[in-house]
């Protein structure tokens, strides 16, 4: 809704990079919370989780720039990440390859910094959603609703509220949207409290990591049917992140069946 937070000199400070910018920064003080309470190196879990935000930022970057040529005029616009646009799969898909080669280098047990990870990713993805909804990237089908005045408006149809984004979003101005930013951001923070209890309480390492799968894959899945930026494949009806979902959701129960399995071996 705000995508330029303030303005001086003709410096301008956008909204989705300083929210972007805070969700690492929670982010990163969960992380290393955890990491004292399972009695691991802060600084090489540091290290690793900054190596898994730079090659996540590029991987979601990248793969937004390859969904949406159409946004992306020049080199500079295909870097102008401060303007919103990152592919939450793309991202993760290379911030797993960067996690998992600094697990690698530092020695980390892997399960742990797995369960750890995703507890921090999610309220971090929380924050940037917030991000998304200033800038108007990742927006929403069109809502069957007449005001058009921009802002967020309450509806007695689900989700009970929809979006109006003004002049210079990355969204449709004046149209009436599915506030699909908003509905994630709200998911995101049930699924971060549900994971906050599951490790608090988990059997085996790993736990966390096979449900925040689990989760989001059904949270994802659900909301590409109300997303206007993914067209669905040709003959499928399904867009390629809902394909992406079931994977997360498949892979999800595979590893809750093999680590439990494990655990129950090992004690």
């Amino acid at each position: 809704m705000f995508p330029v937070l303030v303005e001086f000199w003709g410096i301008k400070i956008y909204t989705y990079g300083l929210l972007v910018a805070l969700g690492a920064l929670v982010a990163y003080f969960i992380l290393l919370k955890l990491a004292s309470r399972e009695g691991l190196d802060k600084g090489k879990v540091e290290n690793v989780m900054i190596v898994t935000l730079l090659s996540g930022l590029l991987g979601g970057r990248l793969a937004y720039v390859i969904e949406h040529p159409e946004q992306v005029k020049g080199f500079v616009d295909a870097l102008a990440i401060w303007n919103g646009g990152m592919d939450f799969f793309g991202g993760l898909a290379l911030g797993l390859v960067g996690a998992l080669g600094g697990v690698f280098y530092y020695k980390l047990p892997l399960w742990k910094i797995a369960d750890m990870s995703v507890i921090a990713l999610s309220i971090a993805h929380a924050v940037g959603r917030l991000g998304c909804t200033s800038a108007g990237c990742c927006y929403g089908k069109p809502y069957p609703a007449e005001n058009t005045l921009p802002g967020i408006h309450l509806s007695p149809h689900f989700p009970f509220f929809y979006v109006v984004f003004p002049e210079g979003a990355v969204a449709p101005p004046y149209m009436p949207l599915y506030p699909t930013q908003l509905m994630e951001m709200l998911g995101l923070l049930v699924i971060f409290f549900l994971l906050l209890a599951i490790y608090r309480r988990k059997k085996y390492d790993g736990q966390v990591f096979a449900t925040y799968m689990f989760l989001y894959g059904v949270l994802r899945f659900f909301l590409e049917f109300y997303r206007g930026v993914t067209p669905p494949i040709s003959g499928l009806g399904l867009t390629w992140n809902q394909l992406v979902s079931i994977l997360m959701v498949v892979v999800s129960f595979i590893l809750m069946l093999t680590l439990r399995k494990r655990a129950w071996v090992a004690g």
